[in-house]
């Protein structure tokens, strides 16, 4: 059984992703937080000293709530690099979805709250180690397209899978998560991969 000090540090977090999205980028103060949650300002800032360690850690809350690890299984198992690659666009398109109400309130806000920015650039740049792990695993099996160095191909890689690309694609464009995926696997296999591989594993 959780303690009440974690079980008051969770509501905080809980409420805190709810009040990002029902905000939808506007200024998340810590006093909206404690409203929500049902308790002090005093005592939010008990848990979390300031509004930067707030939102960094309520963006890796639902990471973990939405078992992000486990979602990453599949493609951390990978034998190849190719496989690998190719499930971890699977798995960054079917999660866009789930983190997308969070995802825009930052985005919208990162430029003028630091602590949005924080919280955003944090959990970008967990998803570009994913980028570099793919990408990696492709180097390591010579199966990386001779033209791309890792560090420019991690870098294109990220860039390709940025959110406001998939919310141009699925918002804007009405693609289906199942065209993303498709779309961007085809994408990143032609860029990345070696014509040689390609040709192995059309």
């Amino acid at each position: 059984m959780s303690s009440p000090v974690v079980q008051t540090r969770t509501r905080i977090l809980r409420e805190t992703v709810r009040v990002l999205e029902q905000h939808g980028g506007r200024g998340v103060r810590m006093g909206d937080v404690a409203t929500a949650a049902g308790i002090s300002r005093q005592a939010v800032y008990l848990h979390f000293p300031s509004r930067t360690e707030l939102l960094v850690a309520a963006t890796r809350y639902l990471d973990e709530v939405l078992d992000v690890d486990g979602r990453l299984a599949p493609s951390r198992a990978a034998k190849t690099g190719v496989e690998r690659l190719a499930l971890y666009i699977e798995c960054w398109g079917n999660y866009i979805p789930d983190i997308y109400g969070v995802a825009k309130a930052l985005l919208l806000a990162q430029e003028k709250d630091e602590a949005a920015a924080a919280a955003w650039n944090d959990r970008m740049l967990a998803m570009k180690d994913g980028c570099r792990a793919a990408i990696a695993a492709l180097d390591r099996d010579r199966t990386l397209a001779p033209e791309w160095k890792p560090k420019d191909a991690t870098d294109a890689l990220w860039t390709l899978l940025a959110v406001q690309n998939w919310e141009n694609l699925t918002q804007t464009c009405g693609w289906s998560t199942q065209k993303y995926v498709k779309g961007m696997n085809a994408l990143a296999k032609r860029a990345f991969v070696a014509t040689r591989c390609q040709d192995e594993n059309e």
